[in-house]
């Protein structure tokens, strides 16, 4: 005869609910078509993030704070940050806002454009005329504190929201500069950045305004934004009106933009049909040509381009083609090597992901991302000479482009 204790008899009364409960589930299963999500290996399963917001939700000390809309954002730009891209980024309806703004050529801030190279936070160009560029900002200037705030592991979306600000607020930057031996502290005072985006001028074979007696058109491209085929043509108009014989083309701190924009401008240098740049989309994909499209007008032109660190994917774009299709020398420095493709995906509510998709290719099929264009001939251009105010890099495309007629 079995005896049972008070604790023995309740363990074994519960093990014999469980199993009748157990065989019963068993049972009702097997007669019926029942499915479950079990994860498999690469697929997703948010039953982490769950968990982990509904534990925020239950114990954190102040649930007044937890903003469910901040908690999506921020899993989604902590998504696109774990691939490691700077440029594969999300953007919040403001920050959208702000991006589009840039293009369009009118914004508040000090007028710099920024990238991450070698995983620091870096000067990509001083755009003309801005509080950056007249505070002395150099392209490849390293960021290494916004008001005090360490940039290591800083995107480059939080460092423009802290860059940025309304006109006549002022930020401090802690920038290092390779000539330098130590960081300074630079103080810039915002102001409302309009940015041009093409200037022309007549200049003589030694580098003076050249006026009537000038042959040289000395193009200056800033930006490759929204106005830029609309005040290229009406620039373009001027010069084939005039006695220029020969084109300097100056694409030194120019961040970029459109590729189509590029692609329409390379339409008056190159001839129809030439290749501008080539779309490579990765391994075992077929790559994607962007060829010239336009009325060639400038293709006899003799031409020398100018680049330097700050010169930036469309504006690396369009000086590749113009020397792979014509062997047009470049002089200065080398670029800065953005070489991908981003494509811009809209989200719910006004936000977007700009997804790296591609990189860019020259015509030859040689890669700008991280590589970058060297120069024919390279020409530095010191703190002295901005000082000085001489241009050493004009000075030697005039010396060329002379040889040239």
């Amino acid at each position: 005869m079995f005896t049972f204790s008070k604790k023995n008899f309740f363990i074994y009364t519960g093990l014999t609910v469980a199993f009748i409960l157990v065989f019963s589930l068993g049972l009702w299963i097997g007669g019926t078509q029942f499915s479950y999500y079990v994860p498999q290996p690469g697929t997703l399963d948010f039953s982490l993030f769950w968990d982990a917001y509904q534990k925020l939700q239950a114990n954190y000390i102040d649930p007044s704070k937890i903003d469910t809309q901040k908690i999506i954002f921020g899993a989604i730009d902590g998504m696109t940050r774990s691939l490691g891209d700077p440029y594969t980024a999300f953007f919040n309806p403001e920050q959208a806002k702000r991006f589009e703004q840039d293009l369009s050529g009118s914004f508040e801030g000090i007028g710099v454009e920024v990238g991450i190279k070698k995983g620091q936070l870096t000067i990509v160009s001083p755009l003309e005329g801005t509080p950056g560029q007249l505070a002395g900002l150099k392209s490849g200037d390293i960021i290494l504190k916004i008001n005090s705030k360490d940039t290591s592991d800083m995107s480059i979306d939080e460092a423009v929201s802290l860059i940025r600000g309304a006109r006549g607020t002022s930020v401090t930057l802690t920038v290092f500069r390779s000539a330098w031996n130590s960081s300074k502290d630079i103080k810039i005072t915002r102001g409302t950045i309009k940015i041009p985006s093409v200037k022309w001028e007549l200049l003589a074979s030694t580098g003076e305004a050249g006026g009537k007696n000038g042959d040289v058109a000395y193009i200056h491209i800033f930006q490759f934004d929204q106005v830029l085929d609309f005040d290229f043509n009406k620039a373009a108009q001027e010069i084939l009106s005039s006695p220029a014989k020969s084109i300097v083309l100056d694409l030194r701190d120019n961040p970029g933009g459109y590729l189509d924009v590029a692609q329409d401008i390379a339409g008056w240098f190159l001839k129809n049909g030439q290749t501008v740049t080539v779309e490579d989309f990765g391994k075992g994909k077929d790559r994607k040509p962007f060829l010239a499209q336009g009325n060639s007008n400038f293709v006899n032109y003799p031409m020398v381009v100018l680049i330097n660190g700050g010169s930036a994917s469309a504006s690396e774009i369009l000086a590749g083609a113009l020397r792979d299709n014509r062997n047009i020398q470049l002089v200065g420095e080398k670029s800065f090597g953005k070489g991908s493709v981003q494509e811009v995906q809209s989200l719910m509510g006004g936000a977007f992901l700009k997804i790296t998709i591609a990189h860019w290719l020259t015509p030859k099929g040689n890669s700008i991302s991280e590589v970058g264009l060297d120069p024919n001939v390279k020409v530095d251009f010191t703190d002295n000479d901005i000082e000085q105010k001489k241009d050493p890099q004009l000075d030697k495309a005039l010396e060329i482009i002379k040889n040239l007629k």
